[in-house]
């Protein structure tokens, strides 16, 4: 990105405003233009720093060292030399030239990315720079919320892209006098251990139930914004009053997985992030000339940004059968070339570009009370920073077209329950819809070939099954419900209530038994999809009658529903992985 691009920078190189302090020897970012800038910028007025070193001169008589100013763009044609501090690059009169000190580059260094739309700065040396992105962030105290993510668990970021008339030039988009409307939605899963991720987008023409709402309003109050029992997933946003909480709350309702917080952007994140980092490489498979999108590119490989790569991420008439769903994979493809080209080497060295991404995403980004200020923002990225690309998965939430719609007028989708309840349950449970290779080896060195056979042999008839069921850290009444279940779904009639467990906050389900009861374990567990895990053999045999133990733990949710998530997405969802560059039909 050049001088000219940064309106007012004049003739000062970007690259040229990180100077070397000689006070602390690290190198700073001057933002001010050098022809007018204040010494000492970097640090505030006043600080105790400062006001010891003017003590120190005028005790010695010594003068005082100010930060240097910043360089010209280039030397004056007349210089005939290299480029230098102050006119013409010479060497002022009686100083010595001191021996250059090795720099100690704190670089405005991204640490993470959010989708593609959010990149943070991680380390910056400039106490100024830190309030002059402070002032950039927009921040909405929201409910509907965990309270804020926690490093050592996995993280839920709802990313919401609304198609609010804010911004120059955007006039022509979205609904003309709208609040706006949650038209992108992506669900943002980091994993505990950080080894991956999985990007859920979420179709803005999904029906489905939307929950009463609080919203908190500016004096001070909170207003309940009614729900509705069927509407589109687009208007749990700025509709009938409904802040980004509410598009939280349907989001969890949808999925079962507490949001931790939300960052929202408008048209100009896409514009102005990727002219930011020099453009984003996207490949097309066709010539497309879209009118609507006003998307006109030829067969091959691009590198669009600004105006051309909002068309891009808008176009729905340009690929595929011109649905939103279509969309969201275009949009997934050019997320993920975002995403690699934002913590590409190429801008990670860049101190520049680094400046004008944060800059870019500072300003395009409104988010939660939780992370409403730059070092909450950091230490979110810095989490989010350790997931490998490569490690991203984009996928689409599994949906069929609504049947309450006549055949050739469908307009709307409603979910497809028999693929994503699996997929929500690998969510809830944390499983990687990537193929993570340190994951597998952590989970291959788990396994237990001994437990995973106490599942393999003959099972005993139903009837012959005698378990007692406690209540060890499920819900409420979770005893008597597993066993009307088992006795009037699984002809269990030999089960019996114990009641709630002597041990309560019991974490994982488990099943005791005796040795001359493992058939009537395995029956028990294929009958609940218990896994090996469970299964708690006491090594003798059990008496006569006596029957086995069934401890419901806080991972149990409900009678005939298997524990723990599957081991495997289903067959049939769409997704794509970020390092992945392909190419859009």
């Amino acid at each position: 990105m050049d001088a000219h691009s940064r309106d007012g920078a004049g003739e000062i190189d970007p690259a040229d405003q990180w100077v070397l302090n000689p006070h602390t020897g690290n190198y700073e970012l001057r933002l001010e233009d050098s022809a007018g800038s204040p010494r000492g910028a970097g640090r505030p007025q006043g600080s105790p720093r400062g006001r010891s070193r003017d003590r120190r001169a005028r005790e010695t008589g010594a003068p005082r060292r100010e930060v240097p100013a910043q360089r010209s763009r280039r030397a004056s044609p007349s210089d005939g030399g290299p480029r230098g501090h102050g006119s013409g690059g010479t060497q002022q009169a009686g100083r010595r030239k001191r021996k250059q000190a090795k720099p100690r580059r704190k670089a405005l260094k991204i640490t993470g990315a959010v989708v593609g739309f959010v990149l943070v700065a991680g380390s910056v040396g400039a106490w100024a720079l830190y309030e002059h992105f402070n002032g950039n962030l927009k921040s909405v105290d929201v409910s509907g919320g965990s309270g804020g993510f926690k490093k050592d668990q996995a993280v839920n970021i709802l990313v919401i892209g609304t198609d609010k008339r804010t911004g120059d030039g955007n006039d022509g988009y979205g609904d003309k006098d709208s609040p706006g409307h949650a038209d992108t939605t992506i669900l943002f899963h980091v994993s505990k251990d950080r080894t991956n991720a999985t990007a859920l987008s979420i179709p803005r023409d999904l029906k489905l139930p939307i929950p009463d709402c609080p919203t908190k309003q500016e004096d001070g109050s909170e207003k309940i914004v009614p729900g509705s029992p069927k509407e589109r997933f687009n208007t749990s946003l700025g509709q009938s009053g409904r802040d980004p909480g509410c598009t939280m709350r349907t989001v969890k309702e949808l999925t079962g997985l507490t949001v931790d917080h939300f960052m929202m952007v408008d048209f100009n994140a896409v514009k102005t992030l990727t002219s930011a980092v020099g453009g984003v490489d996207v490949c097309v498979a066709k010539d497309v000339d879209d009118p609507k999108s006003h998307l006109k590119l030829a067969k091959g490989t691009h590198t669009l940004e600004g105006e051309q790569a909002l068309a891009f991420v808008r176009t729905r008439h340009a690929f595929g059968d011109e649905s939103d769903l279509s969309r969201i994979k275009t949009q997934q493809q050019f997320l993920g070339s975002m995403i690699r080209k934002m913590k590409s080497s190429e801008t990670l060295t860049n101190p520049a570009k680094l400046y004008g991404l944060a800059e870019a995403a500072t300003q395009a980004l409104t988010v939660d009370s939780g992370i409403g200020s730059i070092l909450k923002l950091k230490s979110l990225a810095t989490e989010v920073g350790k997931v490998d690309p490569k490690n991203v998965t984009f996928a689409t939430l599994p949906v069929l077209d609504n049947p309450d719609e006549p055949p050739r007028k469908k307009a709307t989708v409603v979910v497809n329950r028999e693929k994503a309840d699996p997929l929500f349950a690998m969510l809830q449970s944390d499983t990687s819809l990537t193929e993570v290779k340190k994951q597998e080896k952590e989970q291959k060195a788990q396994a237990n070939a001994k437990q995973d056979a106490l599942l393999k042999g003959t099972k005993a008839a139903a009837d012959d099954v005698r378990v007692n069921i406690f209540n060890g850290g499920g819900p409420s009444g979770a005893a008597q419900e597993t066993l009307s279940w088992l006795q009037l779904n699984k002809d269990a009639k030999l089960a019996t209530n114990g009641g709630n467990s002597p041990k309560p906050d019991i974490a994982k389900t488990t099943l005791e038994y005796g040795e001359n009861q493992a058939d009537q374990a395995r029956a028990l567990a294929a009958m609940m999809g218990l896994p090996s895990s469970a299964l708690k053999p006491t090594g003798q045999d059990a008496a006569d009658r006596e029957p086995m133990t069934l401890t419901l733990g806080k991972d149990f949710t409900g009678a005939g529903k298997p524990l723990g998530g599957p081991a495997k997405a289903p067959d049939g969802i769409q997704r794509a992985n970020a390092d992945e560059s392909v190419c859009a039909k």
